[in-house]
Order: C-alpha cells, then structure tokens, then sequence
C-alpha cells in the first residue's frame, strides 16, 4: 500500500510539473488555421493513471500553439468509459489558459472501454457544429481493446471528418489502420507514453495541414485522375476560380479550367500515370485580391486488371472466385478458365466488364483445380492471373445406433453387434474387440479386428473379454471415418 501511494505522488508531481512546463511555451500563437478538433479520450480502467495523465499533458504542449475560439479552432474532449461523457464542448474555450486549467481539472472516469458508443456521439457533436470547417477526431487510447468501431468511424470519415489516432505500442494495429484517415504515416501514432512528446510536432504538422484556412488539397487520386478540393473564399456570384495544372517537365502542356465561385473541388482527368502534375488555383474576384494557391500531386501507377484474384466461400463442390480491379473503362470482358489438375477438362466463363466475382458449382469434391482469369483490354492486350484452388471434402456420413445384443449361451461371453450408417461411398466396416485370453493366462485382453464388407451392417462376435470394448469404424476411399465403441456386458463364464 505504501508503494502505491508513493507511485500515485510521483504520477502527480511528474505531471504538475509537465502542466507548469506548458504554461511556460513560448506565446507564439498560429493564426493560420480554422477548425473543430475532438478529443477522443480513453478514459476507462485499461488505461493506467499514469498513461491517462501523460495523455492529457500531451494534448496541452500539442494544441498550445493554436489560437482558440470562433473563425480559429475550436477544441472539445470526450471521454470514453463505461458511458461516455462529454468534459467540455466546442465553444468554451476561447484562449489557452481556460483550455490548460480545463485539461487539468479532468478526472478518469474507468469502468469499461465503450468505444462504440463515444463514437456515436462524437458524429452527433462534430455534424451538428456550426460552420463550414474542417473537422478532426483526434482518438487517444490504449487501442488495447477497441471495440466494434470500424462501421462508425468510416460513417465519420464519409462526412468529411478527419480520424487521426494516437495509440499504445499495445494497441490493435490492424483494426486502427482501418480506421485512421490516410496517409498513415502522419495520421496515425503507436508510441510508448513515455516517449509521447517526440510525435508532438509531427502530429501538430498534420493538423495544421488539415485545418489550415486556405488550401489546395488532392483528395482522390487514381493513375487516370485527380479530385482537387478547397475551401470557398469568394461569395456567391462575385468571380470565378481560374485552375491551371501541368505535368512537371512539360510547360507547354498546362490546361486551364474555369470554374464557378460556387466549387469547392474539381476533377481532372485523362491523367498520366505515374507522373508528377502541380496546379495553381486562383481566385478571381472584383472585390478583394487572393492569394494563387498551389498542390503538387504524382498519379499512381497504372493498374492492369486483373492485379489480384481471391477465392472464397470453398466447399466440397463450389468456390467463388473474385478479381480486381473492375476497370470497366478500360476492358472490353473478363474470361475465367478452370480445370482440374493434372489433366482435368478445361472450362470456360465468359463475364462482361461490369462484373468481378464467379461462383464456380459442380466440382469435384478433394480436388485441385488450376483457375486462370484473364482480361481483354481496349487497346487489345490481355493480361491473365492464375491461382490454384482446392475443394473441400465431401463430409464423411458417421455411424449411428451402435447395438450389442447379448447371445444366450452358457459362456455368456458371445454378443451381437449391429449399426446403421449412410452407405454413399462406403467401402465396408472395421470392426474391433477384446478377445478373452485362456483361463490360466495373466496376461492383459488381446485386441482383435475383422474388416467386413459394405453390405454386412452386423457380426457376432464371440469369446469376448469381460466387459470387453467394441468398436465400429466406417471406411471410405480417403479413409476411416468416426466410429462408435460400446462396451459388452457379458457374463463371466
């Protein structure tokens, strides 16, 4: 006990002292951004005392900077427990200091990690704010166990909110990856909470890339395109935005769009792939000057389809087989071929450009097949993937009703075993029992087998040990199947 009230005093004064650490940054406030951050905080008894005051600590030295209130960011704090409780909302805090001493009142609340439900109300929060900004949910957890997210956070994310995640090196990588807003080198963090503070400026950067006031952002990319988006800066009907975007290395190739003062984004196509483009953005208005702003962007590499090919759903005699990706622009129709290997008859499925999935039926069950999906492409090359695929076994019928029939003789040690079973397949029956060894003998019971054909569903079986264990098997041309024992309650002669 008198070590964990020590433990308990040092968490406190570490952290009084990295609280008074952040009061004393430098008054250097950014003005450049505008947003609505949430603070995603796990509150429950999986995070320590320790890691949950650290947590806080860090948030203060990350958001110190920021200039709070209305037109610049706004800062709230959920917790996640049991139920989640909402510590403060968007709007009440207005400068830095209000902000610290709020960080420094909060209280964890333990209980259980109900992420889901945080979540839930955090979409509630972040929808219904006022203002047309950009929205990050900033989640600091443990990530030991996350819960059931997955849904609700790509719901956030198709509205617009950004997910950045600060987790433990405990965390559950692959379900916060899925989670996190990309790219996920600078949106998402597993660190140990003593080494916190060294992703502060990175995370910080991140933020401000997001929330920063005037921007060209590239927010979908593809070898073939671009979707550029921006902020509106210029009322309605008073100018036009005039876009211009080149391919780097070739100054007389740029091509210029001109677009209403009511867009916020524009696509651009017929792209090269796996080159590098810059656009320039300029608002043009009679009534205030702009500044040009300006995105550098490389398309991703051109993808032939298909790139990959999956299997699913397997069963003794079906499997579906899938392809990607569906590139019905660029591909006249998909053909799959499939036969079993070695030399098996080869079958072929013709499937239009719209489709990306066959579900293969009438196999043979236990058998190898070779499948091959190929693609016939407009401008006439074929390109074909192959995977090899294996079909399950036809499940084994089991025995049922295993009988042994006492035989009335004086020795008392004859029975009469007899079973039922699906004879589908059947190659007979292997029978096994303990036999009775000579009076005089000390020895243990001797083990004896009989293998009887598929059409004898019962045999007598005499001079049987007492008490002696009878056992009937199935065999098929894979193998034994599942057997029944029973035990003989003969009489000792």
């Amino acid at each position: 006990m008198k070590s964990f009230w020590l433990r308990c005093v040092f968490i406190f004064v570490t952290l009084q002292r990295s609280f008074r650490q952040t009061t004393g940054l430098p008054d250097t406030e950014l003005n450049c951004c505008e947003g609505d951050i949430l603070l995603l905080l796990d509150s429950s008894g999986s995070v320590t005392t320790f890691e949950f005051f650290r947590i806080l600590s860090f948030v203060a030295n990350l958001l110190h900077p920021f200039t709070l209130g209305r037109g610049h960011v706004r800062v709230a704090l959920l917790q996640v427990g049991t139920n989640p409780h909402l510590e403060f909302s968007l709007d009440v805090h207005s400068n830095q200091e209000s902000l610290l001493r709020a960080l420094q009142s909060v209280h964890q609340l333990q209980g259980d990690t109900n992420t889901k439900a945080a979540i839930e109300l955090a979409q509630r929060l972040l929808l219904e704010a006022e203002g047309d900004v950009p929205k990050v949910l900033l989640w600091l957890t443990d990530g030991v166990q996350p819960g059931d997210v997955e849904r609700a956070m790509s719901e956030l994310k198709a509205w617009g909110v950004y997910v950045l995640i600060v987790s433990t090196i405990h965390g559950n990588y692959q379900v916060l990856q899925r989670v996190a807003t990309p790219p996920l080198e600078s949106h998402l963090y597993s660190v140990d909470m003593d080494s916190i503070d060294i992703i502060t400026d990175e995370l910080r950067e991140a933020i401000i890339k997001i929330i920063r006031a005037e921007r060209l952002s590239v927010v979908h990319l593809t070898s073939h395109s671009a979707v550029l988006q921006w902020r509106h800066v210029l009322a309605a009907d008073s100018g036009s935005y005039e876009l211009r975007y080149k391919a780097v290395g070739e100054p007389h190739a740029e091509k210029t769009m001109v677009l209403s003062s009511s867009s916020s984004q524009a696509e651009l196509t017929q792209l090269q792939p796996d080159t590098t483009y810059t656009a320039f953005l300029r608002p043009e208005s009679n009534q205030r000057l702009f500044s040009t702003l300006s995105v550098k962007f490389t398309t991703l590499p051109d993808v032939l389809s298909p790139a990959e090919v999956t299997l699913s759903d397997p069963g003794p005699r079906q499997i579906r087989v899938s392809w990607g990706p569906l590139q019905p622009a660029q591909v006249q129709r998909y053909t799959l071929e499939y036969g079993a290997i070695p030399s098996g008859q080869v079958h072929t499925v013709n499937v239009n450009n719209q489709k990306s999935t066959v579900f293969l039926t009438d196999l043979e069950p236990g058998t190898r097949y070779l499948i091959t999906v190929s693609a016939l492409h407009l401008d006439g090359k074929e390109r074909a993937m192959s995977v090899r695929a294996c079909t399950q076994e036809e499940a084994r019928p089991a025995l049922s009703d295993l009988q042994l029939a006492l035989i009335d003789r004086p020795e008392g040690n004859e029975v009469q075993a007899s079973w039922q079973t699906n004879t589908e397949g059947l190659k007979g029956f292997w029978v096994s029992w303990e036999r009775k060894t000579s009076p005089n003998s000390q020895s243990e019971p001797s083990i004896s087998t009989a293998y009887l054909p598929p059409s004898t569903p019962s045999v007598r079986l005499t001079h049987l040990a007492p008490n002696s264990r009878v056992c009937v098997s199935p065999v098929y041309s894979s193998g034994r199947g599942d057997g029944i024992c029973c035990t003989a309650k003969t009489n000792i002669g």
